[in-house]
């Protein structure tokens, strides 16, 4: 489940960032439903709201740490709950580690692609959203005192 989860998250990411690079034109904003969801193409040196622009090379490093450390956790996986966050998690963070290191300006310090806008938010991407959800859902396993093997925390 995780390694499909990651697949299916890492796809629908490089498929959205290709149709908004062939279809939208920064500056240029196209309203998809009224004001509440725009596509608003921009290119993000930085992180989640733009912040650490110049520190690309350190945000790639981060990204590919967290990436091999879910793919090492996950093999003690039992917990379709953990199973569904880490994919969404790694394939995230590949999502965007990719654009780091293949996209412009050079290997490394590339810019993320990022189209989505709704208002008073940052513009991200599928990525972003995958990242997200991933940490709604390991805050709601471990809530739930759910182990990553599945196993349940028994509470006192």
């Amino acid at each position: 489940m995780f390694g499909g989860v990651g697949l299916v998250v890492l796809f629908l990411d490089q498929l959205t960032k290709a149709l908004a690079l062939a279809h939208l034109t920064p500056g240029e904003p196209v309203n998809v439903i009224g004001s509440l969801l725009k596509f608003n193409l921009i290119r993000n040196s930085g992180a989640a709201f733009s912040l650490g622009a110049g520190y690309t090379p350190y945000i790639s490093a981060v990204q590919i740490v967290v990436a091999v450390g879910v793919i090492y956790l996950s093999r003690k996986l039992g917990s379709a709950g953990w199973s569904v966050a880490f994919g969404l998690l790694f394939g995230g963070a590949v999502g965007n580690i990719l654009d780091r290191i293949f996209r412009e300006p050079s290997p490394f310090h590339g810019h993320v692609v990022d189209f989505l806008q709704t208002p008073h938010w940052a513009i991200f991407n599928v990525a972003d959203m995958a990242v997200t959800s991933a940490a709604v859902l390991l805050v709601i396993q471990t809530l739930r005192g759910v182990k990553l093997d599945g196993t349940r925390e028994h509470r006192k």
